[in-house]
């Protein structure tokens, strides 16, 4: 009870934030209104007042929001600023295509995760020792976002090929596409972790007995694949809020009518309405998926819920081979080595004779659609990109241990199930467009990981016996603070917002592919895929480029990672 209460607290603070957007947007929703629907009208303040008293827009921000308020409990959503028309009906269409595609997709991720999973499980249930190479191909394919695969999947199997239809919803052979790119990024996360976890519930003792008892491999698999699942749900209910309101950048990409889109149309054309009941629904959904994800933890542990709890999972000692932390050098080098060939290079220079110019000694990349040098604008677009994250991850980590200490844990999993494209077009909505009002939108949600890390430290050095030493001895709550408890928690929670910069500059990156962020001419790196996309079938390398940086973050963040807990383990 004190969990829902926590949950429902947070999410109603939520919801009136999303119920005040058309008190909180700079721009007057009576003009957007006006421009939309009656573009020959003069904005006369006679005009302005009566569309605000019309949309119920004249009163104080407690009258919108308890108008909003008894509109829901009505059914009523409003009506779009633009069209005019109700709201219910078209978003209510847009979430049974978003639940579909959610579904295709989640089949898709289920099925690669116990793939990428099998090996691990044959394995242990043979007890034969487990590398962590099990989990390094579904780790590289876990860091690779979604808009990114999106566009690679629809340049090479759609337009090169022709194997499947790249735009429009409505047919099964529509569906593959948009599946594969959302469901093979969450598969190869959930493989990830099951392919981790599983070496550790192998190696416990009931592994032993049951192999000593001769019962077959393949009930111990089915035995050890149960063990790991309660500690996975939590992670299922993550991707199943990521497949929903993380897909904006594929349904947007391949003109899949779903809530994601929608939103986005929405945010752009400041139509709040709209973005308010897209934004409603998706937040529903991610409590009603945490919600289950939950549930159906506890229906697994059965009497440990409720009596001793099972024993945390403890992963034994794999080897980290020396390559892996060559390659993190050798790949951030390159990266560093392109972004300073790419800052000595002009990003805005024009040159109309050679538009989409094949690369070559003047320009070693080529040129995109408008002639500008495609190298200029990759690392300009790099140290813009690194530089917003590194600032954002700076400002995560302080809202990580703030909120940690307080040990606000409701907040933390709410903010923790909203995917950063749907915080960007509630930004977006308030603010338009705009670079810093993309990073604060990653910033409003990528705090919650360093949160929950700081609350599991905090609680675990409060517990260690040195503090109960350090009080007897008459210790003050300062002393405490500065001697016992940060040294014991900033150091690994500094590490692990290190570690996430590559995943911020990757948020920001989508964003900027859906027109979130930076603003042309400005170089950055989601941006130059969405502007140089539909060129790619007559000139490739300007989409080739940026997808193979972003792929490379992704990759040198994996590389990183598997570095850093190798030598904590030596």
């Amino acid at each position: 009870m004190r969990y829902l209460a926590g949950r429902l607290g947070t999410l109603l603070a939520v919801l009136a934030v999303v119920g005040l957007l058309p008190r909180l947007t700079r721009t007057d929703p009576a003009l957007t209104i006006l421009h939309a629907r009656y573009a020959d009208r003069p904005p006369t303040p006679a005009v302005l007042d009566a569309i605000r008293a019309g949309t119920g827009l004249d009163g104080g921000p407690l009258q919108v929001l308890g108008g909003w308020a008894a509109g829901l409990f009505r059914g009523d959503l409003g009506e779009s600023w633009v069209s005019g028309s109700p709201v219910g009906p078209d978003v209510t269409s847009a979430l049974g295509v978003s639940l579909s595609l959610m579904a295709c997709s989640l089949g898709v991720a289920l099925i690669l995760a116990l793939a990428l999973a099998a090996p691990s499980l044959r394995r242990g249930a043979r007890r034969r020792q487990t590398s962590t190479r099990a989990g390094a191909g579904a780790a590289v394919l876990a860091a690779l976002p979604e808009f990114l695969l999106a566009a690679v999947l629809a340049t090479l199997l759609a337009v090169r090929l022709g194997w499947l239809p790249a735009l429009g919803w409505g047919s099964a052979e529509q569906a593959v596409l948009p599946a594969l790119a959302m469901g093979v990024p969450a598969g190869a996360l959930l493989g990830r972790l099951l392919a981790d976890a599983l070496p550790a519930a192998f190696a416990e003792p009931w592994a032993a007995t049951a192999t000593a008892g001769g019962i077959p491999p393949r009930r111990i698999a089915a035995h050890a694949l149960r063990r790991t699942a309660p500690a996975l749900l939590p992670q299922l209910g993550l991707v199943v809020v990521g497949l929903t309101g993380g897909a904006v950048a594929v349904e947007t990409l391949y003109a899949v009518p779903g809530l994601g889109s929608t939103a986005l149309s929405a945010a752009l054309a400041q139509d709040l309405p709209v973005l308010q009941a897209c934004v409603l629904l998706l937040l529903l959904l991610g409590s009603a998926a945490g919600l289950a994800a939950r549930l159906g933890s506890r229906v697994l542990l059965g009497p440990a819920r409720t009596a001793r709890a099972l024993p945390a999972l403890s992963a034994p000692p794999l080897p980290v081979r020396r390559t892996v932390t060559v390659a993190a050098v050798a790949l951030a080098a390159l990266l560093a080595a392109v972004t300073v060939a790419g800052l000595l290079r002009d990003p805005l220079t024009v040159d109309a004779a050679a538009r989409l110019a094949s690369p070559s000694a003047a320009h070693p990349l080529g040129t995109d659609s408008l002639g500008r040098d495609v190298l200029a604008r990759l690392g300009h677009g790099a140290a813009r990109t690194v530089l917003v994250a590194v600032v954002v991850s700076a400002v995560t980590l302080l809202l990580g241990l703030a909120v940690g200490a307080l040990r606000a844990g409701a907040l933390t999993e709410t903010a923790n199930a909203l995917p950063a494209v749907l915080a960007g077009l509630v930004v977006a909505g308030v603010v338009g467009p705009d670079p810093w009002g993309a990073a604060a939108a990653v910033a409003a949600v990528a705090w919650a990981p360093l949160a929950a890390h700081t609350s599991a430290l905090y609680a675990q050095e409060k517990g260690a016996p040195h503090i109960a030493v350090a009080l007897a001895l008459g210790a003050g709550r300062g002393h405490l603070m500065r001697r016992h408890l940060l040294p014991g928690v900033l150091p690994p929670v500094v590490r692990h917002a290190v570690l996430r910069i590559p995943a911020i500059a990757l948020a920001l990156a989508s964003l900027g592919f859906l027109g979130l962020g930076a603003q042309p001419p400005a170089p950055e790196w989601g941006r130059m895929l969405s502007e140089n996309l539909p060129y790619a079938e007559r000139a490739p390398w300007p989409v080739l480029a940026p997808a193979a940086a972003l792929a490379a973050l992704g990759a040198l963040a994996v590389l990183v990672s598997a570095a850093v807990r190798g030598r904590r383990r030596a």
